[in-house]
């Protein structure tokens, strides 16, 4: 009740890599309790009093569980992870790496035409992150799902088109960091954008320093 999560299974990601603590059988030891504690930050909502009334802040629980601000945690997590692997590859902010640029604001810093992408300027689309290399430009999107849903074939068919119009413009190459189980009801969308992207990567792809191959 305390993180939010009604599920057997619970995933946890930060610099150290990705955690998954299942609790159909609660047969883990006290480090392994410990651990889980850590990663999901509940020793530090005990040891800073971040929370003063453990009633009020159940019930305000209850009433936000379905909220969209925690659907998209995962989501925020995801980016916080990657963005942890570019600067681990040698990636400064601000000089080679950047966060949340629109396509306008891409375009107009390296003289690049991305109509193909905008639609001939009709759409205005933010990337999570935009890599410049020498050769390239790399624009990035992440994401993370623990549970499935429509959204995820939404997802795949929405990048499966931004990698086929990615694809028609020179020095410029689209990158998707996805992972979660809820890839599993959706693996064959997840399949067909893999078809035309093959620079679709997860987070053992990012602990296996995929970042610092691309140039």
């Amino acid at each position: 009740m305390l993180i939010t999560v009604r599920a057997n299974e619970i995933y946890t990601i930060d610099k150290d890599g990705e955690y998954n603590f299942s609790f159909k059988k609660m047969n883990y030891s006290i480090e392994e309790y410990k651990m889980f504690m850590k990663k999901t930050k509940l020793f530090d909502l005990l040891q800073n009093h971040i929370v003063n009334n453990l009633v009020d802040y159940a019930t305000g629980v209850e009433t936000g569980l379905d909220s969209n601000a925690r659907k998209n945690r995962g989501g925020h997590l995801m980016e916080n992870l990657v963005e942890s692997y570019i600067q681990k590859a040698g990636f400064v902010k601000g000089q080679n790496y950047f966060k949340e640029m629109y396509i306008h604001e891409i375009e107009q810093k390296w003289n690049v035409n991305l109509s193909a992408i905008s639609n001939q300027g009709k759409m205005e689309k933010r990337f999570d992150f935009v890599i410049k290399t020498d050769k390239q430009i790399y624009v990035i999107e992440t994401n993370f799902y623990a549970s499935g849903g429509s959204k995820l074939n939404e997802t795949a068919r929405s990048y499966k088109t931004l990698a086929q119009e990615a694809a028609t413009i020179d020095g410029v190459t689209f990158i998707w960091f996805t992972d979660g189980c809820g890839w599993n009801s959706a693996r064959n969308n997840l399949e067909e954008t893999f078809d035309v992207l093959d620079t679709v990567y997860n987070i053992q792809d990012l602990e296996n320093c995929i970042l610092k191959r691309i140039k």
